[in-house]
């Protein structure tokens, strides 16, 4: 192991060392190039595509929250049921603003034009009130939802950047607005944060080429932007913006030169602009940075691939003893928690039937005490195989505790699974574990749980759990349906 480790750590350390070497003895010859090319078609289009991923990331975010409370038969549900109970909705709004980390969440109803907030009702929404007018406005767009940058009443006439989203009933039939709202303050910080980070000039414009947002954090950068406030305005930059998806460009700001890049944003209906100033030479340095950086990333592709042909087996024995029970060859208790989770998650957007088993051996500690922990084993092993092999492939199978297994079981209401329940328990009996010349005979007691919306993992469980226990205090050997 040793001598394979150590020839390993010198074939690498040969391959760094004729890395690095080539990619000096690169930087060293290459020859000076246009730096200006190099920026508008290099650069600028690949910090403006990182910078695009980086918005869609966290400011795309809102509309996906809100598209999720727009199609939530929860608040449609609400709705065409008359609205009863008014603190359901609020519970529900400030639910979404606690879990996504948002300024502010709302609804308004188009039946009763009620405003509902976190806080409570706000108001009722009024044509002949201008601070409404934005909902009369999403009540008549073709659009599933808008981007509108106002005043939140509800909180203090803070600037917002609000998601409005249309809300329908089953039929298609607008029933109202919903959606959440983001600080325009913590979105001015998202832009400053881009600019630190890849040190360019940020701006967000709309088609007539006003600044939305931008990167102003020192007077020097006000002044440019002052300046180019009027270049973005021209009729030639916007005829030429609008054209197209993307632009790369060069021009003057001020007098001094700049590489420009467009990325149209379609679902702001913005334009994303990436500035930057061009340093004079500066050309030889970037070419040899990047030639470095090809290099580099060619040496690193192949101490990769090394490294993870040498770890890639003991990296998949380390996870199957991380999720599998040593003795039954199950999932543990550790891989449940990371499968069910996800199941969970889904029936939130796609419900389907989801039952639980919670099964024991009955009197388990009697065995071992009698025939030994060997014969024990042999009976845990034996009801795995059975367990196995009753159960469908997609049902989830683990070893709970000592004498314990759970079963999830997908698409199964609670009638299926009790009866899979009561099959189960009647093949344990027909199936004795022999060990060591004897014949053991065992009976197991059975819990069954159907999920339901409203529970969690702990609580399905839970349910489960209490079936069983009734299952033990009725006299065992049988299946309880919670």
């Amino acid at each position: 192991m040793f001598k394979h480790k150590k020839n390993l750590i010198t074939f690498l350390s040969i391959l760094l060392i004729v890395g690095f070497l080539l990619t000096s003895l690169a930087s060293y010859f290459i020859s000076l190039a246009s730096l200006r090319d190099q920026m508008t078609h290099g650069e600028l289009p690949l910090t403006s595509d990182t910078v695009y991923s980086e918005i869609q990331r966290d400011l795309l975010r809102p509309i996906f929250i809100s598209s999720l409370m727009a199609s939530d038969t929860f608040l449609r549900d609400w709705v065409i049921n008359e609205e009863q109970n008014h603190d359901a909705v609020i519970r529900y709004l400030t639910e979404i603003k606690q879990t996504y980390n948002t300024i502010t969440s709302f609804f308004v109803s188009d039946q009763t034009r009620n405003y509902y907030h976190p806080d409570g009702l706000v108001k009722q929404v009024q044509e002949a009130e201008e601070r409404d007018s934005w909902y009369f406005r999403v009540q008549k767009m073709s659009d599933d939802f808008e981007i509108n940058v106002d005043i939140d009443q509800a909180n203090n006439d803070t600037m917002t950047v609000f998601i409005n989203y249309r809300v329908h009933d089953y039929k298609g039939n607008f029933i109202g607005a919903t959606g959440v709202g983001l600080a325009v303050d913590a979105v001015q910080k998202l832009i400053d944060q881009y600019q630190e980070t890849y040190n360019r000039d940020i701006f967000l414009i709309d088609r007539l080429g006003n600044i939305k947002l931008s990167n102003t954090s020192d007077k020097q950068r006000q002044q440019q932007t002052a300046q180019l406030n009027i270049f973005l305005k021209s009729k030639e930059f916007l005829t030429q913006m609008t054209s197209t998806e993307t632009v790369a460009l060069q021009s003057k700001i001020d007098g001094h030169p700049i590489s420009l890049n467009t990325r149209f944003i379609k679902e702001f209906d913005w334009y994303l602009v990436v500035i930057q100033s061009e340093l004079e030479g500066t050309a030889k340095l970037l070419q040899t940075l990047l030639i470095n950086l090809l290099f580099c990333a060619v040496v690193t592709t192949i101490i990769l691939f090394i490294i993870n042909r040498v770890i890639s087996s003991y990296q998949e024995d380390i996870e199957h003893m991380a999720t599998t029970d040593k003795l039954t060859g199950l999932y543990n208790r550790q891989a449940l928690d990371l499968l069910v989770n996800p199941i969970l998650l889904d029936q939130s957007r796609k419900p389907e039937n989801l039952s639980l088993l919670l099964l024991d051996i009955d009197h388990f500690k009697e065995i071992n005490d009698t025939y030994g922990h060997l014969a024990g084993d042999a009976v845990l092993k034996n009801l795995a195989r059975l367990i196995t092999s009753r159960l469908r492939k997609t049902d989830i199978i683990c070893r709970w505790g000592g004498e314990e297994f759970l079963m999830l079981l997908k698409g199964c209401t609670l009638d299926t699974a009790s009866n899979m329940a009561e099959e189960l328990r009647l093949a344990v009996i027909n199936n004795p574990t022999s060990s060591q010349n004897q014949t053991l005979p065992i009976t197991v007691s059975i819990g069954v749980a159907q999920y339901q919306p409203e529970d969690t993992r702990d609580k399905l469980i839970g349910k489960a759990d209490r079936a069983l226990y009734q299952a033990k205090a009725n006299g065992r050997n049988r299946v309880v349906s919670a």
